[in-house]
């Protein structure tokens, strides 16, 4: 145990002495939050002149996340640089030396992580609700209705899963080119793609960011998929236990 909290307390020390992780969080809350504020002025402005269905099914908790999408890309550049920075610095050869137990770096790195973007995730969530509803004015809703609190809660959950799963992958590639390369483009065209797509719309239904954000809705019209809220977000645990454990049989086989 002693051994375990050096470890843990090396991985704190690396996040925040590391200005580019720091600053890829901040970027989340301020993306985040501004968007969000952004898209929802725009909406409250609009409002009385959209059509009929869009006004009845309307989903103001869902709509006071609506930078998440963008806001991911700063956790998905956190989980990359957490574990590629070492890699590209020549400093996880140093870090291996000390901590040969490669599970327990691992773990210490997963949990050291996984804690700080949950904390961040968290105050992001919230953040962007309230401003969010104070901006929808009349047309938006408070946490006292049935569903919010979850959909709140499962917006803080869905970004530090982005991150884990990025940590995951990057375990698995090392390259931070590699992985910025290969994240992207699955979040931001290729997941949406297959989406929009009716031939692999069933697939694409079951890709994590896709199943992860049934939990930020509370109106079942918001988006149509063939499970709840919950169960998107247990698909999207799925993916990132999948992501973590390939990333840990790389980092047991390949040499630093």
């Amino acid at each position: 145990m002693p051994h375990t909290s050096r470890v843990l307390t090396s991985e704190w020390t690396k996040i925040r002495s590391v200005r580019s992780t720091v600053w890829t969080l901040a970027a989340a809350v301020v993306v985040t939050t501004g968007l969000s504020a952004l898209i929802c002025g725009l909406v409250s402005a609009e409002f009385d002149t959209m059509p009929r269905d869009e006004r009845i099914t309307f989903d103001p908790t869902f709509m006071s996340f609506a930078g998440t999408g963008l806001g991911q890309l700063a956790m998905i550049a956190f989980g990359v640089l957490v574990v590629s920075a070492e890699y590209s610095t020549g400093m996880i050869r140093s870090s291996l030396a000390a901590v040969p137990q490669r599970g327990t770096f691992m773990a210490c790195k997963v949990v050291v992580a996984g804690l700080v973007v949950l904390v961040v995730g968290m105050a992001t969530s919230f953040l962007t609700f309230f401003v969010g509803q104070a901006l929808l004015g009349d047309h938006g809703t408070s946490l006292s209705e049935p569903g919010v609190p979850r959909a709140v809660f499962g917006g803080g959950l869905y970004m530090a899963l982005i991150a884990l799963f990025s940590v995951g992958v990057t375990f698995v590639l090392r390259s931070p080119l590699l992985a910025f390369g290969i994240l992207m483009p699955f979040f931001f065209l290729i997941s949406n793609i297959l989406q929009s797509v009716s031939s692999t719309e069933k697939f694409a239904n079951y890709l994590p960011d896709q199943a992860g954000t049934t939990v930020m809705s509370v109106v079942p019209e918001t988006l149509d998929r063939p499970y709840g809220p919950w169960q998107g977000l247990l698909i999207m645990v799925g993916w990132v236990a999948a992501a973590l454990c390939a990333g840990y049989v790389v980092l047991r086989r390949r040499d630093a």
